[in-house]
């Protein structure tokens, strides 16, 4: 399901909204459910180029196991229902934009300028970005940003880009080892390159890898990159070093997983009660120590938090019941079951 966005690129005035959502991952995403079953219209930002947050960008295709009702489920399809769960209330989306300043306005509720210049004037403010804009660790390899997007990437979102090729997976965790792991079946040769014989990943993904490199299913080597062999973004080959000796291993494909820096970047600056780049916020409501700016998902910390995506669904429904009277302060507010809400009854009649 596509979700409904605007082209901005044109818009000069602010974009009028009752609720402005900071990340369109799983939480920022059911938020808008939520908010939507409490009377209140939102519109998303997010930094990436379509929803889905981390789970979109990491592990797409991977099952997610600990998600109520769902043995199994993939981030890409976790993404996808909860957008057809929160299509009822129409929800607007603004990709590739990245929250920059705020301020309070006198009459009520906030002002929130994007880098593009874009800004936003809403009534209740959701920060749902987990631990900020997601940016890949990069080697420091001449040409590299050539090569990206073509043949070297950080993420793999469809395996089958990747069947019958020569595959060179940098890195030493759990994204490495699981890529490996899943991919070496379908690769015409696959490489799992590491400095060094020690991982970070799950033990027993260890030993599968170890086992499947001595039945010559894949190869382990031992090596740091140093460059890139290939043109007009096209690998034929990577140049690796181990204890002085320089190689070259094929490779039509690079997979980079040496890990992600996650930057809360100007929210940090927003005058709300911080610790270790998380939004404080309490449990009631998961409201900030600004009154109508509220937290969500690995954005917010609070004692004996748990950074699951079902927390994040818990407090995403707890925010909503109190955003809702910023939104509309002279109405009576009620909780009502999804199963008798009206309001969702109407939309969901609306769109059949």
């Amino acid at each position: 399901m596509c979700p409904r966005s605007r082209d901005d690129a044109m818009t000069s005035s602010p974009v009028d909204c009752e609720a402005l959502i900071i990340g369109a991952g799983p939480a920022g995403l059911f938020a808008a459910f939520q908010l939507g079953m409490a009377g209140v219209h939102a519109h998303l930002v997010d930094v990436l180029d379509r929803p889905g947050g981390q789970c979109v960008e990491l592990y797409p295709q991977k099952p997610i196991h600990d998600i109520p009702a769902h043995p199994a489920i993939t981030g890409e399809q976790l993404a996808a229902r909860l957008l057809e769960q929160a299509a009822p209330f129409d929800p607007v989306f603004h990709f590739r934009e990245r929250a920059e300043t705020m301020r309070q306005n006198p009459e009520g509720g906030f002002s929130v300028g994007m880098a593009s210049g874009l800004s936003f004037h809403a009534r209740a403010l959701v920060i749902a970005a987990g631990g900020g804009s997601i940016q890949p660790k990069k080697p420091p390899l001449r040409g590299l940003d050539a090569f990206e997007g073509k043949s070297v990437f950080y993420a793999v979102r469809n395996k089958a880009d990747f069947a019958g090729l020569d595959i060179v997976i940098a890195g030493g965790g759990d994204s490495a080892l699981d890529w490996a792991l899943e991919l070496a079946p379908r690769a015409k040769s696959l490489t799992l390159l590491h400095r060094r014989k020690e991982f970070r990943a799950a033990a027993a993904s260890v030993r599968r890898m170890r086992a499947m490199a001595d039945a010559g299913q894949m190869r382990f080597q031992l090596g740091q990159l140093r460059g890139l062999i290939g043109e007009n973004g096209q690998l034929r080959a990577v140049k690796a070093a181990h204890e002085g000796k320089t190689f070259d291993i094929p490779a039509d494909r690079l997979l980079l997983f040496f890990g992600l820096t996650n930057k809360m970047g100007a929210l940090s600056g927003w005058g709300m009660n911080m610790q270790g780049g998380q939004v404080v916020v309490n449990t009631e409501n998961f409201e900030s120590s600004i009154p109508g700016i509220f937290a969500i998902g690995d954005a917010c910390i609070y004692p004996g938090k748990l950074k699951l995506i079902l927390s994040g669904f818990h407090e995403a429904a707890l925010m909503a019941q109190k955003a809702c009277t910023y939104v509309h302060p002279d109405e009576h507010h009620a909780f009502v079951h999804s199963t008798s809400s009206e309001i969702l009854a109407e939309k969901l009649k609306e769109r059949n």
